[in-house]
């Protein structure tokens, strides 16, 4: 059983991607993650004229035993992320490693911006988990302040905003609902009943399959 789960960032997807991960016993892999190890690896080269070479490098040998999450997960990891994500090359060595993820025995969950319409296009079930821009600048703003990272919401909603805007204008990339994809919005609802809402959609989905 593969579930793909797209939405941008601080939707919730990751929460609810681990939660169904471990519910459903399936391995999960947060394809973001990806994408921000080769951001923060380019961290410093972004403004060199062969930036985009050098980012292709680093996709192609990529390591996350190397990285910390907390690297990767920070505003500055994921402004750099969209940027080397506008790079088809970079696209197309971290699809390999997302398929083959995806292909292992049993199934697994991957969650990002484009399974469900590139990389998992015949996923069993599709997901796409959104919430509105200031609640999860809020999200996000809160997570980094328990960190110790000093930002301000302002700061967070104007790189939150820009990602989005990034994101669904690039032309390397598919970040857009699936036809086939069920919508959850999270901007009202807590951690715990977002996960309920979701397994309540993946179920569903999985009793309609099974009696047709």
């Amino acid at each position: 059983m593969i579930i793909a789960i797209d939405g941008p960032a601080a939707s919730g997807k990751g929460t609810i991607s681990k939660k169904l991960a471990q519910h459903f016993d399936l391995p999960h892999m947060d394809t973001g993650l990806l994408y921000r190890a080769v951001g923060y690896a380019m961290r410093d080269d972004l403004d060199q004229p062969n930036w985009e070479q050098l980012a292709i490098d680093k996709a192609q040998s990529l390591d996350l035993s190397h990285f910390h999450e907390h690297d990767l997960t920070t505003a500055e990891a994921g402004v750099a992320a969209s940027k080397v994500a506008r790079v088809p090359e970079v696209r197309a060595a971290l699809r390999e490693v997302q398929l083959n993820f995806a292909s292992q025995a049993g199934g697994a969950i991957l969650d990002g911006r484009d399974i469900g319409t590139r990389i998992c296009p015949e996923a069993d079930v599709k997901l796409y988990v959104t919430a509105d821009a200031f609640t999860r600048a809020q999200r996000r703003t809160k997570q980094l302040n328990a960190r110790g990272v000093d930002v301000t919401i302002d700061e967070i909603l104007a790189q939150i905003e820009k990602r989005d805007a990034d994101d669904k204008n690039n032309p390397a990339g598919a970040f857009f609902i699936a036809e086939d994809a069920h919508l959850l919005d999270t901007t009202k609802l807590s951690i715990e009943t977002a996960f309920q809402a979701a397994l309540e959609l993946v179920n569903d989905v999985l009793a309609q399959k099974k009696s047709s």
